[in-house]
């Protein structure tokens, strides 16, 4: 008879884990058990990996398993590795005492913490949001919320596929809410550079998403936030919302409002421009960005809401006046910048702080913090209400005193209360009558025991009496052997040692259990009325949440008049014309990264609609094209955040968007060439310019061969000119053919960035003079990048030999069309004195130095005079 297969056995704990895993499968569970959190199976795998930790094994029952886990006190130090990582990790804590239960301890997950919901000051950056975003495809639109547990703010907003992609290159969540059936939708549109989360269809309903804000809100309808219209932007705030509540985030009272992105209101600027910009992010690790330049905050909501601005410049002419009154007051005052810094210094995280108040997740020293950063705002709100300033003093006037709230913790907490309640004393003193009782009994302990000591010393004559205490039998008293003969007949012995006896009395056993019973006493007391605190403050997070935001704000201006101060930036002048005229202008970034003795070669920059709409700059490569361009989008957008800018004055007519096509930008792993990705970005430009655009275009079509390119740019400057919108345009070339346009359009003029030729060199003078180039110089920058000469010179003989076969075949090309000019003239009256002046034209025209497209332009100008003599004919 065959054995019966022997059934695999599991252990109590491991059945619970699995009971828990099971319900958190795309979680990495961190399992509490005693002092530890363990892992197990593959989440010790990637933990041990992630974390650097011991990879071990266990028994579980039949079987073994891995192992990884580290001590529980150290959860601050692993839990954001983890969550930086990418993991969603659910912390599963013991629910009850050991020590009160004979079965296996109660297990549940407290907290589940992803990427885009964390609360841990170690898993956040100071200076940046923490926005979980969610996704929905609607029909036509695409719905788009940000929410930032950490700091409260929700934001919600529809629009098309370029306008979402946008915002999220613009907000980076840390973490993407998409419905599963979306899947695919989301991955050819944005790409994968997303940590993304799939949720199940049914939370991308309206009903639900309405029942959902609705309910937290405590509101009948949306109107009230100004959102009731934005459909599919308001199933993905419920989506967001929904997503909370699953991973264990039930306290969010500070989330109490909800805003529109008001994609009418701010500057537009598609992703391409963001990119070539370098607003946010270089083109390298090491690059130095618009933001490292400009940040001047010394506050992480200063910092935050920084962020914001470069985000959304302003359309609003008003707004930005108002930011540059305040900036130019700061910086006409140095005491008030002065005493404005160091107060804003004194400031913690106050957004984050109420945040964790409102989820019950702040520490003692988190209160006090709270209680010095709004004690810090009052001599900040006087300053701003004594300022001779109309803006200053009415955002200040804003600032809410919160009186009550501050006194209030000041007498409840002790001024250096400890992070960790659990460690005592948080409360202050004379503030709970039963509390001090049992705190001087606790500290008072001491000279009991040295009383009680002498007493029986002086009883019994034992003079080497010790009393002291241990975790296991708790007080007791030594007496060594020599004197246990005097021992009184009523103490008990309870424990003997090599050279001495351990006894209780009655007394001690008595003293102890008060002792005890007093220190936990005092540290359920102290937990009560810390909570209670913490419950009574939530009713000012409105109020503190405005001060947080009002003193971002201060920090921001602030922050823009130090900038100005230190790096010489001038307040623009802005109105609803279309120009644009700037002096002296610099690019912001590259001014900061120059050695301190070479000077930044300032630059003239004059558009408009009228006279030089677009201006051609032709120049050698490293000459400074490229910087001129991005320059004057960086003045223009510094100017609209409301900064002053890197120029000596700065005249700009209202700009509603920027576009940028700068440098090269391979997307081959999506499967389309460096040209093809060029021309859908500039087609994007082409179809969404408007009349108060600026639009800034550099070595457009150099992806393909010579002639194709110049067809192509020649073709996108036409169609920028003669565009009912005609927007202000830059576009530096290296064709110089495009030159000749400056002769047909009158808008179009030529520009170049100038360069002196020395004997065997070149030497940019990086000077944007009126003027096209005829050069390139490529082979003067081969030789400064250390190109061995033997290149060089065999160079230097390829071009001169295409350039004399290039002539050959323009003069060809020239002389058979003068030939059919000729064979045409047969039809005409030769006596025409038109002719003649044609004839001359044709006889004075140097063919070999023509270019191309200089021919064809010659051509085009003779038959047009042939067309006027053959009308004047026929009259």
């Amino acid at each position: 008879m065959a054995k019966k297969l022997k059934k695999k056995s599991i252990t109590p704990l491991m059945k619970q884990y699995n009971g828990i895993k099971n319900k958190y499968p795309d979680a990495l569970l961190l399992f509490r058990v005693g002092d530890f959190y363990e892992t197990f199976g593959e989440d010790a795998v990637k933990a041990a990996g992630i974390l650097g930790i011991i990879l071990t094994n266990r028994n579980n029952g039949s079987e073994r398993t891995e192992l990884a886990g580290f001590p529980h006190h150290s959860l601050n130090t692993y839990l954001p590795k983890l969550v930086k990582a990418g993991c969603r990790v659910a912390i599963c804590d013991q629910l009850e005492d050991p020590k009160q239960t004979k079965n296996i301890v109660k297990r549940g997950v407290t907290e589940l913490v992803t990427p885009g919901v964390a609360l841990n000051d170690e898993v956040l950056q100071s200076k940046s949001n923490n926005f979980l975003g969610a996704i929905h495809f609607g029909n036509r639109l695409i719905g788009l919320s940000f929410l930032d547990v950490s700091t409260g703010e929700f934001l919600t907003t529809q629009g098309d596929a370029a306008y979402i992609d946008k915002l999220l290159q613009n907000f980076s969540p840390s973490e993407l809410l998409i419905s599963k059936k979306n899947k695919a939708d989301f991955k050819e549109t944005f790409g994968t550079d997303f940590h993304i989360f799939y949720q199940e269809d049914w939370v991308f309903k309206t009903d639900f998403a309405h029942e959902s804000l609705n309910k937290h809100f405590n509101t009948k309808s949306l109107k009230g936030f100004g959102i009731e219209h934005l459909e599919e932007g308001i199933i993905a705030a419920g989506a967001a919302l929904h997503y909370l509540s699953e991973t264990q985030h039930h306290k969010l009272q500070h989330i109490s409002r909800i805003a529109r992105i008001a994609e009418d209101a701010y500057v537009w600027m598609d992703r391409f421009t963001i990119r070539n910009l370098e607003l946010y992010q270089g083109t390298s690790t090491k690059a130095i960005t618009l933001l490292d330049v400009i940040d001047k905050t010394i506050s992480p909501m200063g910092g935050r809401l920084l962020k914001r601005w470069l985000a959304l410049p302003l359309k609003t002419l008003d707004t930005i006046a108002e930011r540059h009154e305040i900036v130019e007051y700061i910086l006409n005052n140095p005491e008030f910048y002065n005493r404005l810094s160091a107060d804003i210094k004194k400031i913690g995280d106050v957004e984050r702080l109420i945040s964790k108040v409102a989820t019950g997740k702040v520490s003692p020293r988190e209160i006090i913090l709270l209680k010095n950063s709004l004690e810090a705002m009052v001599p900040i709100k006087i300053l701003g209400e004594q300022a001779d300033n109309q803006a200053l003093q009415i955002l200040s006037e804003k600032l809410n005193n919160l009186e009550h709230l501050r006194s209030k913790i000041k007498e409840t907490l002790n001024e250096d209360a400890p992070v960790n309640i659990l460690k005592g004393s948080t409360i202050a003193p004379d503030f709970h009558e039963e509390l001090d009782e049992l705190r001087n009994l606790a500290t008072s302990g001491k000279a009991y025991l040295d009383k009680m000591l002498e007493r029986e010393t002086e009883r019994t004559g034992i003079t080497s009496l010790k009393i002291a205490s241990n975790n296991v039998f708790g007080y007791y008293i030594e007496v060594r052997n020599t004197h246990k003969d005097k021992v009184p007949p009523e103490w008990i012995r309870k424990q003997t040692l090599v050279n001495a006896e351990r006894y209780i009395t009655e007394e001690l056993k008595e003293y102890e259990a008060k002792i005890l019973g007093a220190e936990e006493r005092i540290l359920a007391i102290e937990q009560q009325l810390f909570n209670q605190l913490v419950s009574w403050i939530t009713q000012f997070i409105e109020p503190v949440q405005i001060n947080a935001n009002i003193i971002a704000q201060l920090d921001c201006l602030r922050s823009y008049a130090g900038l100005a101060n230190e790096n010489n930036y001038s307040r623009p002048e802005l109105d609803e014309s279309y120009e644009l005229e700037i002096t002296e202008g610099r690019h912001p970034v590259i001014e900061k990264q120059l050695p301190i003795s070479e000077p930044y070669i300032a630059n003239d920059t004059f558009l408009d609609r009228d006279t030089q709409q677009m201006i051609m700059i032709t120049g050698p490569n490293m000459s400074g094209k490229s910087a001129i361009l991005r320059q004057t989008a960086l003045i223009v957008l510094l100017a609209q955040m409301g900064s002053f800018v890197p120029a000596k004055a700065a005249r700009i007519g209202l700009v509603d968007r920027i576009f940028t096509r700068v440098g090269a930008s391979d997307n081959i792993s999506m499967g389309e060439s460096t040209f093809m990705v060029e021309m859908n970005e500039t087609a994007s430009i082409l179809n969404n310019i408007s009349n108060r655009s600026l639009v800034l275009l550099d070595e457009i079509g150099r992806g393909t061969s010579t002639y194709d390119g110049i067809s192509i740019a020649w073709a996108i400057s036409e169609y920028l000119h003669e565009h009912p919108s005609r927007p202000k345009t830059l576009f530096a070339t290296h064709y110089h053919e495009l030159n000749d346009m400056g002769e047909t359009f009158n808008r179009i003029k030529n520009f170049n960035v100038s360069v002196k030729e020395l004997k065997d060199n070149v030497l940019f003078l990086r000077k944007l003079i009126p003027g096209g180039s005829a050069h390139s110089f490529g082979i003067h920058v081969a030789k400064m990048a250390g190109m061995p000469q033997q290149v060089l010179h065999r160079a230097n003989k390829m071009l001169a030999q295409l350039e004399k076969s290039n002539r050959k075949e323009e003069h060809k090309d020239s002389l058979k069309a003068a030939q059919d000019d000729e064979m045409q003239l047969s039809f005409f009256n030769l006596d025409d004195p038109l002719l003649e002046e044609i004839k001359d034209e044709i006889l004075h025209t140097d063919i070999d130095t023509l270019t191309p497209v200089e021919a064809l332009m010659k051509l085009n100008e003779i038959k047009r005079m042939l067309v006027r003599s053959k009308k004047n004919q026929v009259s």
